[in-house]
C-alpha cells in the first residue's frame, strides 16, 4: 500500500533527526582524536622529514608520514582519554568530552583508538619504514602505559610526557634518512625543553582542577608555585642554547641563528615574569608565547635551511 502524503511528512523529521545524530556521532569521534591538538605534532614531524632530507620531496612518501603520524597521535589521545574518562569527569575543562559525558562507551572508543593506532603504524611501517614506524610504537607507549597512568602517582609524569611529545620530528627525521643522527637528537630535544613551560603553565592555569581529580602535578603539590615557576624558567633557558644548536651543526645559518637567539630570549623572558608573578594572566602569557614560539621556530629553521 502506498504511503499517504501524511505518512511522508512525517517521516521527514525522524530522518532528520537520525542524520543529526549521524553528525554529531561523528564529531564525538573526531573530537576524541584531538585534531587540533595533534596539528602541532604532525607539524613538528614534518619539520623533522624536511629537515632530514636529501634531494627533492617525495609526495607520497610525506603523505604517508603525516597520515601515518596524525592517526597514531590520535589514536594516543583517543587512549588517554579511555584510561582517564573518571578523572575527566572530575575536571571543568574536560567533564564535557565524549566519554564522561556519557555520549561515546570506553569500549567504542577503545575501538576507535586501536584501529587509527594500528592503520598509522602499518601505514608508516609499508607506505614509509620500519623506523619510522618503531618511533611511532614508541611514542604510542610511551603515552599511553607510562605517561597517562603516571599521572595519578607522580609529578615526574610530565617529564615522560615530554619524551612522547619530543618523538614526532625524530619520525619525520626517521623517513626521511631511515637513520637518526646528531641533527634528529637535537630535534627531539628542542621539542622536549619547549614542552615543560608549556605543560607548567596549563598546569597553573588548572591547578583547581588537577587538585579536584587527584593528579599530583608540581602546581597541585606545591601550591605557592614557586618551583613551577623555577622549573619553567630551568627548561626554558636550556631551551635558548639548544635552539641555536642547528646552526652549530650547520643544519641552518646565520641567519636563523640571530632570530632563534631573539625568539629564545623572548620565551626566557616570558618563562622568567611567569616565575617572578606565578598569577593568571602571565601563565597565560607563557602558554600564548609557546604556542607562537614553536611553529615559528621550525618556520625560521625551514627558511634558513643549509642543504646537506
Amino acid at each position: 500500500m502506498m504511503a499517504s502524503p501524511r505518512d511522508t511528512t512525517a517521516s521527514a523529521p525522524a530522518t532528520r533527526s537520525g542524520l543529526a545524530d549521524m553528525r554529531a556521532r561523528a564529531a564525538d569521534y573526531v573530537a576524541l582524536a584531538k585534531p587540533r591538538l595533534n596539528v602541532l605534532v604532525v607539524v613538528t614531524a614534518l619539520a623533522g622529514y624536511y629537515m632530514g632530507l636529501r634531494g627533492s620531496v617525495d609526495v607520497l612518501l610525506l603523505l604517508h608520514v603525516l597520515m601515518g603520524t596524525a592517526l597514531v597521535a590520535g589514536g594516543s589521545s583517543v587512549y588517554n582519554q579511555v584510561i582517564e574518562v573518571d578523572t575527566d569527569g572530575m575536571m571543568r575543562r574536560t567533564r564535557a568530552r565524549p566519554l564522561p559525558s556519557g555520549r561515546l562507551t570506553p569500549r567504542a572508543a577503545r575501538i576507535f583508538a586501536t584501529v587509527l593506532s594500528t592503520v598509522g603504524i602499518a601505514q608508516l611501517a609499508l607506505g614509509v619504514n620500519v623506523l619510522s614506524a618503531a618511533i611511532a610504537v614508541v611514542t604510542l607507549l610511551t603515552y599511553t602505559v607510562f605517561y597517562t597512568p603516571l599521572k595519578k602517582r607522580s609529578s615526574l609524569a610530565t617529564v615522560v610526557g615530554g619524551v612522547s611529545g619530543a618523538l614526532p620530528p625524530l619520525i619525520g627525521w626517521a623517513a626521511a634518512r631511515n637513520s637518526l643522527s646528531i641533527e634528529a637528537w637535537i630535534l627531539f630535544g628542542i621539542v622536549f625543553l619547549w614542552q615543560m613551560p608549556h605543560f607548567l603553565a596549563i598546569a597553573w592555569t588548572y591547578r583547581e582542577d588537577y587538585k579536584r581529580a587527584g593528579f599530583p602535578l608540581l602546581p597541585v603539590i606545591e601550591p605557592d608555585g614557586a618551583s613551577t615557576g623555577r622549573q619553567a624558567l630551568i627548561y626554558a633557558a636550556a631551551l635558548l642554547p639548544l635552539s641555536l644548536a642547528p646552526t652549530a651543526v650547520k643544519m641552518t645559518g646565520l641567519a636563523y641563528l640571530i632570530a632563534a637567539a631573539v625568539l629564545g630570549l623572548a620565551f626566557v623572558w616570558l618563562s622568567a615574569r611567569f616565575a617572578w608573578r606565578r598569577s593568571a594572566p602571565a601563565a597565560k602569557g607563557l602558554f600564548v608565547g609557546s604556542i607562537v614560539y614553536l611553529p615559528l621556530l621550525w618556520i625560521l629553521m625551514v627558511l634558513d635551511r643549509v642543504a646537506p
